[in-house]
Formats: structure tokens, sequence, C-alpha cells
């Protein structure tokens, strides 16, 4: 089938891209800069647009199978001015505006549309409660964007498409993102828990968010928000330990709070806070995940051995919807 990415050349289209043509898809991936696009996958095409309008690409989307809407000006690249803050809002509502521009006009609507959004959603979340895809959205910037985010392309189901929305957690990756530079601390022995340490990490290994988009788009009865995390979160001081055991480093080393909210300003809710998101649909609906512990998902990107038992917070997934 025809499978169209915006923000295919990101830290999740990219790999999702290779992954797609791997089974022998046709993949488009958009891109407003296709001239700076290297090392495109093999397979993978790439395409000019504005980020704002279906101008250039619009005919694509007919008759396509699925479209995978990622595109969105990054959360965690640089403090939060109020032009950043404006950017990152308008840029997901302008691809989600251009999304729904495309299909609107196409005589054959693609398959499903796959929405991103993340995990903060739900706002600061100071407890230990699990949230699962039907708990209530928060008030915070981060939340209204998400909000924003996930209704811009909401009235595709007016026009008798399939949507799901992918509400993703820390993605876990080697080739970029939060991952390397939460790492490179503990490689020069400085590592440690961030805050209090007692906020929850909703993390997500890199070949599992891959995995989970090709499993909603092959799957008919996959339709409205799913969190997109591991089954066991862990908290910001066991992720931390997690990587100094897996390393060999130590993880005794705090950056404290206020240190974070002068280095990086109102951004550092990003390090600060979290929520304890469990992917209750995806495993209801049958999915298997790779890497279900921090511990399994640390050691296959950090190259250590196997370990011969979890943690109490690694041991089995918990059961969706528990407590």
């Amino acid at each position: 089938m025809r499978i169209i990415i915006t923000g295919g050349t990101g830290l999740i289209g990219r790999p999702l891209s290779q992954a797609l043509a791997t089974e022998g898809h046709e993949v488009i991936v958009l891109s407003r800069q296709p001239e700076k696009v290297k090392n495109v996958p093999a397979g993978v095409k790439v395409q000019k647009w504005d980020g704002k309008s279906a101008e250039g690409w619009g005919e694509l989307a007919d008759g396509a199978g699925a479209i995978v809407n990622l595109a969105g000006a990054g959360i965690a690249d640089q403090r939060w001015s109020a032009a950043r803050k404006q950017l990152i809002r308008q840029s997901r509502i302008d691809a989600g505006k251009a999304v729904m521009e495309a299909i609107a006009a196409a005589n054959a609507k693609p398959g499903v549309l796959i929405q991103a959004s993340a995990v903060g959603y739900y706002g600061v979340q100071n407890g230990d409660a699990q949230l699962t895809e039907s708990a209530s959205p928060g008030g915070d910037f981060l939340s209204k964007v998400c909000f924003d985010w996930e209704a811009s392309t909401a009235p595709v189901a007016k026009l008798g498409v399939r949507r799901a929305v992918i509400r993703t957690g820390v993605v876990l990756s080697n080739e970029g993102g939060a991952f390397p530079k939460q790492v490179l601390p503990f490689k020069l022995f400085a590592g440690g828990p961030v805050g209090s340490g007692k906020q929850w990490y909703p993390w997500i290994h890199i070949d599992d968010e891959v995995h989970a988009i090709q499993f909603l788009i092959a799957n008919e009865r996959a339709s409205g928000p799913f969190n997109l995390t591991a089954p066991n979160p862990v908290t910001n001081q066991e992720f931390g330990r997690l990587i100094g055991e897996v390393l060999g480093r130590p993880a005794f080393m705090p950056a404290p709070g206020f240190a974070m909210k002068i280095a990086f300003g109102e951004m550092s809710v990003i390090l600060l806070e979290g929520q304890r998101a469990i992917p209750q649909k995806l495993l209801e609906l049958g999915f298997k995940f790779k890497y279900e512990t921090a511990q399994a998902a640390l050691r296959a990107l950090l190259g250590g051995q196997p370990a011969a038992s979890a943690t109490p917070q690694e041991k089995a997934p918990v059961a969706a919807g528990k407590e």
C-alpha cells in the first residue's frame, strides 16, 4: 500500500519509513527541504511540502493505504520563549490542517490516519495512579498542545477514515532524542536522579514504537487514543539506577530541580515531571512488546548482557487498568 509520512525524517519517522519500505509498501516522506534529506532508506521517496497545506502532494492521499502524521517542531530543542511555544503549537496545527485538506479532497479516502500525540496530554501528575487512555487531559502547556494536536485531525471520522492517536512516551534510541543526553552524564561518572527522582518515566524502546505504529496501521479494530509506552514504567530514580548498572557507573549524583529550572526555564517540566502511562488498549488488542522492562531496553541499547532477574519495579507487566 501507499503510506505517506509527515515528519518522516525524525527520530520516529526515519526507522518507521525504513520498516514499512522493507515490508514492501510504497513509502512517501514529506519534507519541507527534501534536498537536505540524507541517507534516505531504500524504497522511500521524499516529496516536498510546505508544512501547512496539501499543495504539491495532496493527490498522493487519493487511494493511499495510510497517512502517518508525525510533524511538529521539536519540543526539547531549545528554551521555551513565547515565540518558540507558538511554533511548537502552530506547526502541529498546520500539519493537521494540511492532512485534513488532502484527505477531504481525495476521491478514495486513505484507509487509516495515524495521528501523533504524547503522554504529555495527561499533564503534570504528582501521584502514582496509572494513566490509561481514558484519563482526562491536563491543563499545562504541553497538555494543551497535545489536545490541540489531536483535535487538528479529529474531523476525519466524519469522512469515514479510521484514526488511531498515538500518545508516545520518552522514546529510547541511540540515534537522537533525549536518551543520548541522559546517558552522557553516567558515562562521565556524574549520573543520577533528576529533581526528586520520584516522577514517573513513561518510556518506550524505538523498536516497539515502530512496531506499534505498524500494528495500528494493520489492525482494523484499532481506533481512538493509544498510549505508546512500555507496560512497565519506572521512576526517574530507578531509570537512572538501571543506566548506571548497565554501564557499570555510579548513579548517585543528583541534578537538583532548581538547577534544571535555571538551566532550562519552563521547559524543565519535561525533566522534572512525568506520567505513569500504561498501554492498556495496545495490550487489549494483543500487541506484544519486545522490550517490556527498562532493564531489557537499556541492555539492548547500551550493549549490556541480559540480567538474571528483574528488579521489583521491573517484574511482569501490570494488568491493564489495575492499580
